[in-house]
């Protein structure tokens, strides 16, 4: 199953190493926070919230609206 991390970083065709870079980890626990096989700590769920412009909940599968709350 792919996850919404995945489709939204292949929809900006971006490649994991350009997220990993910018979220400042490694390539590999990146992929690993794609595959589902770590969970993702909750500062970098943030952090790709922000950068793709939408909710943690969205991420997360909690919601299917993938606009941001207002600030």
């Amino acid at each position: 199953m792919d996850t919404r991390i995945k489709n939204l970083r292949e929809d900006n065709d971006l490649t994991q190493k350009e997220i990993s870079k910018f979220l400042n980890i490694s390539q590999v626990a990146y992929s690993y926070y794609e595959l589902n096989k770590r969970n993702i700590p909750i500062e970098l769920l943030c952090k790709l919230a922000d950068y793709y412009n939408t909710s943690v909940d969205y991420l997360l599968y909690r919601t299917n609206e993938s606009k941001p709350y207002p600030k």
